[in-house]
């Protein structure tokens, strides 16, 4: 676990911008079970890919686009770790990775964005991206 000094600003990068972040499984269960729209949901992670890629990635996606998700989330791994638990069980059958990013329409997982997909690639990457993933499914 990591001290919450630490992550603090971590989080605000992505609540700053309107992301409700869920801490504990019903959280995760009650806003991401039977929901109607779109939800994009950040797992968020203290590594220099989240720091660098995906956070600014979502960023930009979100800056840029004309369609957006209904509803932004986040959980935060290594720190709330009974929340991230039940978000993973909602991207299976993807294995767990953080961070990473999630699209849900009507309930259902539509996209990943696995930390595979996030290594190696800068923000405007994974921006644009998402740009193409909102189109499709918002």
């Amino acid at each position: 676990m990591y001290p919450e000094q630490l992550v603090a600003p971590m989080r605000n990068d992505l609540t700053s911008l309107g992301f409700t972040e869920f801490k504990t499984p019903e959280e995760v269960e009650s806003n991401l079970t039977d929901q109607k729209g779109t939800t994009l949901l950040v797992i968020n992670s203290v590594c220099g890919c989240a720091a660098g890629a995906a956070r600014p990635g979502v960023k930009w996606a979100l800056q840029h686009s004309d369609k957006k998700p209904n509803r932004l989330a986040t959980v935060f791994a290594g720190v709330d770790k009974e929340a991230v638990a039940k978000a993973r069980e909602f991207t299976l059958p993807y294995p767990p990775s953080s961070p990473s990013i999630a699209l849900f329409k009507d309930g259902e997982l539509v996209h990943f964005v696995e930390r595979h997909h996030i290594e190696g690639r800068n923000a405007q990457m994974i921006g644009e991206h998402l740009l193409e993933v909102f189109d499709e499914y918002c």
